[in-house]
């Protein structure tokens, strides 16, 4: 019984050290339909949190690594978060806006094994340039 006892303790401090290193990144919608950051690497764990600066925007998920697991299209004007729990590359964009280039990438774990799904994904010619961009950015650091 008394052997348990350090466990326990040993267990608490790594899921709270855990907890305690998660990071929380803002991405801001700008006026210039774009986001504020258009390539995020993250640590699996981190929450990123998009805020409404800009009005008629929002977040959906087009592609990544779970597409079963990948959150609903937010409300426009909306704050909305995710904590990105599964490794890999995902693909989002503002939905009255995506056809036009406002897109991001989130990169977790720096993990990039579903990277040619991404690059398979049907989208108009100006969002397609602007993915082929990002996906430079994304793998140049």
């Amino acid at each position: 019984m008394h052997k348990l006892i350090p466990l326990f303790y040993i267990v608490i401090f790594v899921i709270v050290s855990k907890i305690a290193l998660a990071e929380t990144i803002q991405i801001n919608f700008t006026g210039n339909d774009s986001y504020s950051i258009e390539v995020a690497h993250i640590d699996v764990g981190d929450t990123i949190e998009w805020y409404p600066d800009d009005d008629g925007h929002n977040v959906e998920f087009l592609a990544g690594p779970n597409m079963k697991a990948l959150p609903a299209k937010s409300k426009l004007n909306a704050l909305h978060s995710v904590v990105f729990e599964i490794p890999g590359v995902y693909l989002y964009q503002c939905t009255p806006h995506g056809n036009s280039g406002m897109i991001g990438l989130v990169v977790v774990g720096n993990n990039f094994k579903n990277l040619e799904e991404i690059k398979n994904i049907q989208l108009s010619r100006a969002t397609t340039s602007v993915l082929e961009r990002l996906i430079r950015i994304a793998l140049s650091k």
